[in-house]
């Protein structure tokens, strides 16, 4: 009998010496696994979060023009963003006299050829302010025809940022200005812009209801 309550009283201690162990160990491996960030539910939302250096998406087009900008097509955003600006430009119904101007100064392979650029693009509307005289003589003129057209041209990509507080030379080597902020822009203090930040393969085109006159 007393070696049967000898045994037990064994067991008993060895129970009550191995049970602190036990605690540690655990409290161990829950510590570590919550320092490294390891559980599952870390794991998921490092693997879904983007990194801070994947940038952000570019701003999308603006202004109350581009509502009658076609859904889908050459026309659209993302078809014009397929082609260089001279062929981009030819898809958009609103942009017809633009372009007829541009052949006729030739100016179609220099503006489809050309890197980063920003046109701002009279719209048919803006050509038809000019007196038809008077346009008409300028289409026949090819040189005074090229120095407008080309008045309408940074050799930079311009974000609407950029076109806060601008001044930028263009390839008829004039200065233009931009004000303005959000979705509301004017360039030289006359032309506003209807259709902003419409992307193609080489350049951004800004939209405009009057067409720039270089001094």
């Amino acid at each position: 009998m007393n070696a049967l309550r000898f045994r037990r009283a064994a067991v008993a201690v060895a129970a009550a010496a191995l049970l602190p162990l036990s605690l540690a160990a655990c409290s161990d491996s829950g510590s570590d696994a919550s320092s490294s960030g390891s559980t599952p539910e870390a794991s998921a939302t490092e693997e879904s979060s983007p990194s801070a250096d994947e940038g952000t998406t570019a701003a999308a087009p603006f202004g109350p023009a581009c509502a009658s900008v076609p859904k889908d097509g050459a026309g659209s955003f993302d078809g014009m963003a397929k082609d260089p600006v001279a062929t981009a430009a030819s898809n958009n119904p609103a942009l017809s006299t633009l372009v007829a101007a541009v052949k006729q100064a030739g100016l179609v392979d220099t503006l489809n050829n050309a890197k980063d650029i920003t046109v701002f693009a009279p719209t048919n509307d803006a050509f038809a302010k000019i007196p038809k005289a008077d346009l008409d003589k300028v289409l026949a003129d090819k040189e005074q025809l090229t120095s407008i057209l080309t008045y309408h041209v940074v050799g930079q990509k311009l974000t609407p940022e950029q076109l806060n507080d601008g001044s930028f030379e263009t390839l008829q080597k004039g200065m233009i200005t931009t004000k303005g902020s959000g979705d509301d822009y004017t360039v030289n203090d006359s032309s506003k812009v209807v259709c902003g930040n419409v992307p193609t393969a080489n350049a951004t085109v800004y939209i405009v209801d009057t067409v720039l006159m270089p001094k």
